[in-house]
């Protein structure tokens, strides 16, 4: 049931405006776009997630797990790409996603506020909402 109505605010109400930020070119602070391959249509799919790039990695705990729609996408495709921040505006970064579900993702949590201490609010709301939380790497190119 949490799931469920995580799911619907996030999809209709959270999500929709970071989107709109990000498609008129202005990077919301703390927000990354996670673009990965829809697993059974092939199309494009766009997720805001918590900023989370440190060096040539970018972190991210998904709240739900492998539950999440993208989480499932980037197993079948891992190939993905994340528009990230760089001053105001963003730019499009590609990459390879691990899934590390040996990885305590609130360890991790942990770790990545201790590295970019504006995640530590996104940490927060993601351990309120989240479900079954996963961690995920992805290994950005140069």
């Amino acid at each position: 049931m949490k799931h469920r109505v995580v799911h619907l605010l996030q999809k209709y109400l959270l999500n929709p405006p970071i989107k709109l930020l990000f498609a008129i070119g202005i990077a919301p602070p703390g927000y990354a776009l996670l673009e990965t391959v829809g697993r059974n249509t092939g199309k494009a799919r766009r997720t805001p997630v918590g900023d989370g790039r440190v060096g040539n990695q970018f972190w991210l705990v998904a709240e739900h797990g492998m539950k999440a729609g993208y989480v499932r996408n980037l197993v079948r495709h891992p190939r993905v790409r994340l528009r990230l921040r760089e001053g105001f505006h963003a730019r499009w970064h590609t990459g390879t996603a691990h899934v590390l579900s040996d990885d305590d993702p609130r360890e991790r949590q942990r770790w990545l506020a201790s590295q970019l201490p504006s995640s530590a609010a996104n940490a927060s709301i993601v351990r309120l909402l989240g479900t079954q939380l996963l961690t995920v790497r992805i290994d950005l190119d140069d």
